[in-house]
C-alpha cells in the first residue's frame, strides 16, 4: 500500500512547525497517563483534509437513499458496519512531514490515521517522536455541531512476532473541533526504527487501527434503512422515556392490542392511549426520528417535567395501567396482565406446629437485590431467601401463641415477558443520599427460573433475553439507551434516541455488566439497570408480526390527516417570510362597531387571507372577488390608511393597474395590510360599481345617532361628488336611519374619537373640505342627529347648529 498524502499537507507542515508542545503528552503507554490528546489542541485548529474521490465515493454510497426498509429488515452496507481497521504503512519513518491514510467508511463517516513527527525536548536534550492519532472528518456535515463517539486501538505492528506488537487505546467523543484524537508521542521514533525491536519492515512501519465507533449525531443517518426501525427525539432530558417506549414498542403483541383500543371520542390534547396509538404508528411507519411531544402533552407535563428525570419503573407502571384500563370490556381486555402479570405466594410457617399463613400477590415487574451479588440467579436465590422468626422475634400464630417460624416468597407463576428491575440506585446512611452501585452484574441470554417455582408449570420456565436498558452516569442524572434482540437472531439494535444501529451481543450484554475499571482505577458507570426477558414458550405469540391490516382504517386515516396538516403548517412556517396577511373589512364589521371612530380593530376581527407578497394587485384583485363571489367589476378595495390625527380610515388606492407594483409595496411593505372591500349592493340596480374619480369625489361614511336610546350605529357610505351640498343628502341619510322625511337634521363630521365638529348643510362637500384642511382624503365620517338633541361630544349647543 503506498503512502497517501493529503493534498493539505502543505498546510499540516506549516502547522507542525509553529505547534508548541504540550506538558501533558509523554511517553507512558497508557491512553489515560499519557493523555491522547486531539491534534487540534496542538496545533490551534483541526486538520480539514481535502477528500479524496474513493472517500466521497464511499460515504455517497453508504449514504444515499435507498428503497424503503420493512421493519425490522437491515440492509447489509459494509459502510454503517460498527467497528473496522484502518491499515497505514508509513514510508520514510524519519520523514517529520503529517502524513494521512487512506480513508476507511465505517458509520457512514470516513476514518483516518494521521501520523506527523514531533520533537520533544527532555533533559537528555531533543528527541525525536511520533505522534499518532485517529482522524474522524465526516464530508457535508448536517451541522457543525455533529458527534461521533468512539473508541480506537493504535497498533504498531511487529513483523517479527505479532504478540511484539505496540498497542496504545484511545476513547473519544469526535467532533468539529476536536477531529482527530491519539498521542504526539505514542513511540520513540528511536524505538519504532531500531531493526531489534521489529517493527521496521523494509524500510516501512505499518500501523493498524481498530475503530469501534457509535452511529453519528448531526451526520446523515437512515435508521429505517440501516436496521428497519426509527428513533425517538430527545425533549431534554426524556431518553430514560425513550428507551422504555422503545422496549414496548417492540412487543408486537402490546402494540397490536394498542391499535386496537377505541379512542374515537378521546381528547387528542389529553389522551395518553390515543397518544401512545399515534406514537406507535409514527415509529412504525415514519422513515426519521418521531416526536414524544403530543405523548408528554398527555401526560399533563410542562417544561419542568421534561427537564427531570423520572423513576422509570413508576412511568412504566403508570403507562401499563393506564393502557389496561383502557382495554377494559374491550376486544383486547386482559392483553396486559396476559403479558406482564405473574403470581407469588408469601407465606409463614410454623416450625414445630402445623400452622401456616399465605397470600397470594400479582406482580408486573420485579426488583432485584445487586448488591453484593453476582448475577440473575444470585439475586434470586436472594429474593426467594427463607428468613427463620425466632427468639424476640418470633411469630404470632394465634391460637398457637408465640412460635418459631419460617418466613419468604415463592412464585406461582411467572409471566410470559418478564421485567427486572436491578437495584442499581439505593439509599447509603452513610453520605445520606442515593448512590448507584457500579459493581459487576452478570446476566445471561437465556435463563431458566423452574426453581424458583411452587410447582412447575406446563411449560418450561425458560427465558430469552430480549431487551437490556442501559443507564450511564450517576444518580444525579445521566443518559440511557435500549439494546433489543427484537428479532430472536442474535442481531441486537441500540436505540439512542433519535439513531438506531446495529451492535452485536457482546456491546449489549457483556459490555454493560459493569464493574470494569480503567487503567486508573475509575469504575465504569455504564450498565444495565432493568432487563426484559420473554418466556421462550410464548415468543411466537408475543413477538407475532404486526400487519398493516392490524391497524384500524379510522385510525390510519386520522394520523395521515394529522400528519399532512402538520406537513402544511411546517411549510406555511417555512414559507411565512414570503407571504403576507390582508385583513377584510365590511360594512358588516362596521354595523358592529357601535361607540366612536369608525372601527376599532382591536375589538372587531374581519376575516384574512394570506397572499404571497410578490402578487400583483390584479391578481389579488381577481381572487378576492373569486372569493367573495363577485364579478371582479362589483368590488372595489379601499386601503386603511392612517391619518395625521391617529385616525384611521379608508384611502383610495393608485395605480391599480401596474402590474410592476407588488401588493407589498402597495401595502407600504407591512405585514399586515387592513383593506375596506366595498361591493355592489344587492338592491342596486347596477350591474357594476362606477369608476372612482378622485380628483371629483370622496366616499362618505354615515352614522346616526339615536337620541332616545342615546346610541349611534353606522348605517351606509356612498360615493358623492364634490360638488353636492350636504343638504342634497339628507333625503338618503333620513332614509337609511328610518326617519320621516321632514324630520329636521343636524349634521357633524367624527374629527376622531370623541371630537366632531358642526357642518352647515348649505356648503358643497368640496369647499367644506377645503376649508378643513389642505390636504384632502378620500373618505369622511359624519353623524348626524336629530335637531334640537344635543350630540354627545359635541363641543357647541343645539340652538347654534344650522337646521334644515
Amino acid at each position: 500500500m503506498s503512502l497517501c498524502v493529503n493534498e493539505g499537507e502543505e498546510q499540516f507542515q506549516q502547522e507542525e512547525e509553529n505547534a508548541e508542545l504540550s506538558p501533558d503528552h509523554n511517553d507512558t503507554p497508557s491512553p489515560q497517563v499519557g493523555s491522547p490528546k486531539a491534534d487540534s489542541d496542538l496545533n490551534g485548529s483541526p486538520h480539514q483534509p481535502v477528500a479524496t474521490e474513493a472517500e466521497e465515493e464511499a460515504q455517497k454510497e453508504g449514504t444515499k437513499d435507498g428503497e424503503e426498509t420493512k421493519e425490522g429488515e437491515k440492509e447489509d452496507d459494509p459502510c454503517t458496519r460498527p467497528e473496522g481497521v484502518v491499515h497505514f504503512v508509513v514510508t520514510d519513518p524519519t520523514n517529520m512531514e503529517s502524513r494521512l491514510s487512506n480513508p476507511v467508511v465505517i458509520r457512514n463517516v470516513p476514518w483516518r490515521i494521521l501520523v506527523m513527527g514531533r520533537e520533544i525536548k527532555t533533559p537528555e536534550g531533543v528527541t525525536k517522536s511520533l505522534g499518532v492519532f485517529v482522524q474522524c472528518n465526516p464530508l457535508a456535515p448536517e451541522s457543525t455541531s455533529w458527534h461521533v463517539w468512539a473508541k480506537a486501538t493504535i497498533t504498531l505492528v511487529n513483523h517479527e512476532n505479532l504478540t511484539k506488537s505496540f498497542a496504545r487505546e484511545i476513547s473519544h467523543c469526535f467532533c468539529q473541533r476536536e477531529n482527530d484524537w491519539g498521542y504526539s508521542n505514542f513511540i520513540s521514533l528511536k524505538d519504532a526504527i531500531e531493526p531489534a525491536n521489529g517493527y521496521l519492515n523494509d524500510g516501512t512501519l505499518v500501523l493498524d487501527a481498530l475503530v469501534m465507533a457509535d452511529p453519528p449525531h448531526g451526520i446523515q443517518w437512515d435508521s429505517r434503512k440501516h436496521t428497519g426501525y426509527v428513533g425517538l427525539k430527545n425533549q431534554g432530558a426524556t431518553c430514560y422515556m425513550n428507551s422504555l417506549l422503545q422496549t414496548l414498542y417492540c412487543l408486537p403483541k402490546l402494540r397490536k392490542a394498542v391499535y386496537q383500543m377505541p379512542t374515537e371520542s378521546d381528547d387528542q390534547n389529553k389522551s395518553v392511549p390515543l397518544a401512545l396509538q399515534r406514537l406507535f404508528y409514527e415509529l412504525q411507519h415514519s422513515d426519521k426520528p418521531v416526536s414524544t411531544k403530543k405523548l408528554t402533552k398527555s401526560f399533563g407535563w410542562d417544561t419542568m417535567d421534561i427537564f427531570m428525570q423520572h423513576d422509570i419503573q413508576e412511568l412504566c407502571r403508570v403507562l401499563l395501567d393506564n393502557i389496561e384500563s383502557k382495554m377494559k370490556n374491550t376486544v383486547v381486555e386482559g392483553t396486559i396482565p396476559g403479558l406482564f402479570e405473574g403470581k407469588m405466594e408469601s407465606y409463614i410457617r410454623c416450625t414445630h406446629v402445623d400452622y401456616e399463613s399465605a397470600r397470594v400477590e400479582t406482580f408486573f415487574d420485579i426488583q432485584l437485590n445487586i448488591k453484593g451479588k453476582k448475577d440473575v440467579h444470585a439475586s434470586f436465590m436472594d429474593y426467594v431467601a427463607v428468613e427463620t422468626l425466632d427468639g424476640e422475634n418470633k411469630y404470632d400464630a394465634g391460637e398457637y401463641a408465640l412460635q418459631e417460624a419460617k418466613k419468604g416468597v415463592i412464585f406461582l407463576k411467572l409471566p410470559p415477558v418478564l421485567h427486572l428491575h436491578l437495584m442499581r440506585f439505593q439509599y447509603d446512611p452513610i453520605m445520606d443520599t442515593n448512590t448507584k452501585i457500579n459493581d459487576r452484574y452478570e446476566f445471561p441470554e437465556h435463563l431458566n427460573l423452574d426453581r424458583f417455582l411452587k410447582k412447575p408449570e406446563e411449560t418450561p420456565a425458560n427465558y430469552t433475553l430480549h431487551a437490556v436498558l442501559v443507564h450511564s452516569g450517576d444518580n444525579f442524572g445521566g443518559h440511557y439507551v435500549a439494546y433489543l434482540n427484537s428479532k430472536r437472531d442474535g442481531n441486537w439494535l441500540k436505540f439512542d434516541d433519535d439513531i438506531v444501529s446495529k451492535c452485536s451481543a457482546r456491546d449489549a450484554v457483556d459490555q454493560n455488566f459493569g464493574g470494569s475499571e480503567d487503567s486508573l482505577g475509575i469504575r465504569n458507570c455504564t450498565n444495565a439497570y432493568m432487563l426484559v426477558y420473554a418466556r421462550e414458550s410464548c415468543i411466537d405469540e408475543v413477538l407475532q408480526d404486526v400487519r398493516e391490516e392490524d391497524i384500524s382504517q379510522e385510525l390510519v386515516k386520522k394520523f395521515d390527516a394529522e400528519k399532512r396538516l402538520e406537513q402544511q403548517r411546517r411549510k406555511e412556517r417555512n414559507e411565512a417570510h414570503l407571504y403576507m396577511t390582508v385583513e377584510i373589512y365590511q360594512e358588516d364589521d362596521f354595523q358592529a362597531h357601535q361607540r366612536a371612530d369608525l372601527i376599532d380593530f382591536d375589538d372587531v376581527k374581519g376575516g384574512y387571507i394570506k397572499c404571497l407578497k410578490i402578487t400583483t394587485f390584479p391578481e389579488f384583485h381577481q381572487s378576492l372577488a373569486t372569493m367573495m363571489g363577485y364579478p371582479s367589476e362589483c368590488i372595489r378595495v379601499w386601503p386603511f390608511e392612517k391619518r395625521s390625527n391617529n385616525t384611521t380610515r379608508p384611502g383610495y388606492l393608485e395605480k391599480l393597474d401596474d402590474s410592476k407594483i407588488t401588493l407589498f409595496q402597495h401595502a407600504e411593505q407591512r405585514n399586515v395590510w387592513r383593506i375596506f372591500v366595498e361591493t355592489l349592493p344587492a338592491d342596486s340596480k347596477l350591474e357594476c360599481l362606477k369608476p372612482y374619480n378622485f380628483q371629483q369625489e370622496v366616499l362618505l361614511f354615515f352614522k346616526y345617532y339615536n337620541p332616545t336610546t342615546r346610541s349611534i350605529s353606522y348605517v351606509g357610505h356612498s360615493v358623492e361628488n364634490i360638488e353636492t351640498k350636504f343638504r342634497d343628502l339628507f333625503p338618503g341619510m333620513s332614509k337609511a336611519a328610518s326617519l320621516h322625511p321632514d324630520v329636521p337634521l343636524l349634521i357633524f363630521e367624527e374629527i376622531k374619537a370623541n371630537m366632531v365638529e358642526k357642518i352647515d348643510p348649505d356648503i358643497k362637500i368640496g369647499s367644506w373640505m377645503s376649508l378643513e384642511m389642505a390636504t384632502s382624503y378620500a373618505s369622511r365620517e359624519l353623524t348626524y342627529t336629530w335637531r334640537g338633541y344635543n350630540f354627545p361630544w359635541c363641543p357647541t349647543t343645539s340652538g347654534s347648529c344650522t337646521t334644515g
